[in-house]
């Protein structure tokens, strides 16, 4: 089809028409330029048509049937077709590198990707790409499989060893009724933040978290000062870290423990506790977090005592960042696990398409690596970042702290009179 005939044609369909004619002139422009540039590799190798060079060991054999992908699509060519003359009057065939180059699949191999990445399933693979080979699902099946796996080998082959870290964040996210993944973010002192690692298990257990954080450990990530480490209150997290970070800060994630506490309360108290852990969150530095805790003590005694001991659970857990007295400016940051909680947001809808998890099988580390990347390109730095200085100095200055604190010993008192009996 010609420039003119094409123009002919869109000035007599309607748009959803003209848009289909106009796909059919790229392609047919497109297989034109293959069959072209084929031409000439011939010439090439074999001199102009019709002139053969006696000497010359290559020469043209006709054309045969062949066919080159398309915007991922099936095309069917003549294919243009030399031989080569062998010692011994014997010829073969030569396989044009043109002709190879335009059956390569992985332009194919990307559509499917992206496919799969938007949410259609293997099964329904050959609908959307219907004049495509290799999209049975099978060969779709294999297909991710190889790109999940470069998904994780890409993943945890990031460097993490040259940022100068702060913060770390740890929360879990169920995927099927046997399988959890616990995932950490690394904050960095710029404010950046980075999906460091996961890892797979039956549960949140200590386990899973200490396998998780070795191997964080191990592509080295280092810190200069005390970790400031934010969880959801989980033991095993807990466990987990002081293992590995035995000077950690730990904060605890006052979403976590306001969520639990107010599913032991009445609707009629929800309001007054959303106002007094919103004034923790806002109030700054160790003595007005005091007051505060103080204050929901009050209030808890007087309303319900599984969440007065819910609240005393988490301990110095709950104030930790306060007991640092940085600005206030961090805590919309630095009180929840907010950030991960989004990450885990994105990564559902990545995956939500998935309907079992088979835990006998890598499945779940190639998707969770592929959703967690995505999910990465929408991080911004925290809010505040500009006071991250005064929390390395804070964690800095509290590494020092228990030592140049500690009380002077208590010189021992004599034993005390018998008083006499009445």
């Amino acid at each position: 089809m010609n420039e003119s005939t094409l123009i002919a044609c869109l000035g007599q369909v309607d748009a959803e028409s003209a848009g289909e004619v106009f796909r059919e002139y790229l392609r047919g422009t497109v297989r034109e330029m293959l069959i072209s540039v084929m031409a000439e590799e011939v010439a090439l190798l074999t001199g102009r048509k019709y002139r053969p060079q006696a000497d010359n060991e290559f020469y043209r054999a006709g054309s045969a049937e062949g066919h080159v992908l398309v915007e991922g699509d099936s095309e069917s060519v003549r294919r243009p077709r030399v031989r080569r003359k062998q010692p011994g009057g014997s010829t073969e065939e030569v396989r044009l590198e043109t002709y190879a180059a335009a059956q390569d699949p992985g332009q194919l191999h990307d559509c499917i990707t992206r496919a799969l990445i938007a949410g259609v399933s293997g099964r329904e693979m050959s609908e959307v790409l219907p004049d495509s080979p290799g999209t049975s699902k099978s060969n779709v099946s294999r297909l991710w499989k190889k790109v999940g796996a470069d998904y994780v080998e890409k993943f945890r082959a990031r460097d993490i060893a040259s940022q100068d870290w702060l913060i770390m964040m740890l929360d879990g996210i169920q995927l099927s009724s046997d399988q959890t993944a616990i995932a950490a973010i690394g904050i960095t002192s710029d404010g950046e933040k980075v999906v460091l690692d996961f890892e797979l298990g039956s549960t949140e257990n200590y386990e899973v978290c200490r396998d998780l954080l070795a191997r964080i450990v191990s592509r080295g990530f280092r810190t200069g000062q005390p970790l400031l480490t934010i969880t959801d209150g989980s033991k095993a997290l807990r466990k987990g870290v002081r293992q590995h970070f035995p000077d950690a800060v730990i904060q605890r994630c006052l979403v976590h423990k306001e969520r639990n506490i107010r599913a032991r309360l009445s609707k009629r108290d929800w309001g007054e506790l959303a106002r007094l852990f919103k004034r923790l969150r806002d109030v700054e530095g160790a003595k007005a977090a005091a007051e505060v805790v103080a204050e929901l003590e009050s209030f808890l005694g007087n309303c319900n005592a599984a969440a007065l001991e819910s609240l005393r659970e988490a301990g110095e857990e709950l104030t930790a960042v306060h007991s640092l007295n940085v600005p206030s400016t961090l805590h919309k940051s630095l009180l929840s696990t907010n950030a991960i909680e989004n990450s885990f947001r994105n990564v559902r809808r990545k995956i939500g398409r998935v309907s079992r998890f088979r835990s006998e099988t890598d499945q779940a580390s190639r998707w969770l690596a592929y959703a967690l990347l995505e999910a990465e390109k929408g991080f911004r730095r925290i809010r505040g970042y500009r006071d991250l200085w005064r929390l390395k100095r804070a964690l800095e200055q509290a590494l020092e702290l228990p030592e140049a604190a500690a009380p002077p010993p208590v010189a021992a008192l004599p034993p005390a009179e018998p008083q006499p009996q009445a």
